[in-house]
């Protein structure tokens, strides 16, 4: 009977920082543009435009920073995400599930590189 892995090699460990660093670099950029959207659509006048228009133009542009402000918060939480996963790197302690304590595949892991979580104790959630 083959023993089970506890964690991943030190060299696994490295392919997913590097994986998780881009993915962070690539999601503080995307931040910065959503931000640099948000301080635009602030300086977007509506002096010249008739009532009617102005209203409808008023409430496109508060839907457009509620959706900016999720937008922003769901970035900002995923940004948190990816470094709470390279702690766990240091830590040697990344790709063990929490619940099941088992090693998650590393497929999920490349697809979500902040998983906790392996499918089997996702699927217990449900």
């Amino acid at each position: 009977m083959a023993e089970e892995k506890l964690r991943y090699s030190d060299a696994d460990l490295q392919e997913f920082k590097k994986l998780i660093q881009d993915k962070i670099d690539k999601a503080e950029k995307d931040l910065s543009l959503i931000k640099e959207s948000f301080i635009n659509d602030q300086n977007n006048g509506t002096d010249d435009t008739s009532p009617t228009f102005k209203a409808f133009e008023e409430g496109a542009e508060t839907l457009s920073k509620e959706q900016n402000a999720l937008l922003a918060g769901r970035q900002e939480k995923f940004i948190r995400d990816l470094k709470n996963a390279l702690i766990r790197i240091q830590n040697k302690t990344y790709g063990i599930c929490r619940v099941t304590g088992k090693l998650i595949s590393k497929e999920r892991l490349k697809a979500v590189p902040h998983a906790t979580l392996s499918i089997e104790a996702k699927n217990m959630q449900r």
